[in-house]
């Protein structure tokens, strides 16, 4: 027989999840090392040699279920498997277990998943990773929209209406999103330390520029502020010009829906993914790989 420290124990050795373990134990009469070697053959076992490689590549994955919308990114280590069936399935579980349960952060869903997790990377021979998600519930509208097969997504809630009109403005404040890359919603958002670094640096750009740099500060200081309109305009998502129609903003945009609605509509807030961004690629240097293996 075998205890419970037993197959914490065993989980330890092999990073395989507690049912595994409890099985590989009762199939091997509680002995340790026979246990390892049973979750070895099944592939189970490797799973935690995978722990240390870089999965940089994999999707992003939207669901929506009535009022509720989730965002989620899961890497994986190719571009091959994330376009498998097998990981696919994963993801779209890792989504609908977010959109049916209050996740609190990103380590209770990784927690939660853990098991599933380890078992999905033995199947698959690959490190799965859960990186991050986004949850939103509204009496409005929820609109998630996804591009390139999984490389962007995008959760946007409109607030105020969940009419026809109001899920067509969402849908379109979405693709904005995806293609015109936004980091913030509006100008209220961006942190002062983040326009007084932007200030500096233009300031900086003018002084060093030959012809602008003999104009008297006051100049100087409008110029500054110019460039930082544009700023705005450029990395808050209501004042970009819409990519239908660039002779609107998005904050027009809004504003007019809500008056053909009769009702005040507001973007509340969004989420944009781009698979892999911040993380390290993995280089594979092809030419040592072959003489490590010959040196074995």
């Amino acid at each position: 027989m075998f205890t419970g420290s037993d197959v914490i124990a065993l989980r330890q050795k092999t990073g395989a999840g507690v049912l595994d373990c409890k099985k590989a134990l009762t199939e091997t009469n509680g002995d340790m090392e026979k246990a390892v070697d049973y979750l070895r053959e099944k592939g189970i076992a490797t799973a935690a040699k995978k722990a240390s490689r870089i999965a940089a590549e994999g999707i992003v994955f939207a669901k929506v279920e009535g009022n509720t919308g989730v965002l989620v990114e899961v890497n994986c280590e190719t571009d091959f498997v994330a376009k498998g069936d097998q990981y696919k399935e994963f993801v779209a579980d890792v989504a609908d277990y977010v959109l049916a349960n209050d996740v609190a952060d990103i380590d209770a869903l990784v927690a939660a998943k853990n098991d599933d997790t380890i078992a999905v990377t033995a199947k698959i021979g690959e490190k799965i990773s859960i990186r991050r998600f986004a949850k939103y519930t509204t009496e409005g509208s929820v609109e998630a929209y996804i591009h390139m097969g999984g490389k962007v997504g995008v959760l946007v809630e409109i607030e105020g209406c969940s009419c026809p009109i109001a899920h067509e403005l969402a849908h379109d404040v979405a693709l904005q999103i995806a293609a015109a890359k936004p980091l913030y919603l509006n100008p209220e958002e961006v942190p002062a330390e983040v326009i007084e670094k932007e200030k500096e640096i233009l300031l900086a750009q003018i002084s060093n520029d030959p012809k602008l740099a003999s104009k008297p500060d006051a100049v100087k200081v409008k110029m500054v502020e110019g460039k930082i309109s544009k700023y705005y305009d450029e990395n808050c998502l209501l004042k970009q010009s819409f990519i239908k129609d660039p002779s609107l903003t998005i904050e027009k945009v809004v504003a007019d829906c809500g008056k053909k609605m009769g009702k005040e509509v507001c973007v509340k807030r969004f989420t944009r993914f781009e698979m892999g961004e911040g993380l390290e690629k993995k280089t594979n240097d092809f030419a040592a790989e072959v003489e490590a293996q010959m040196k074995k």
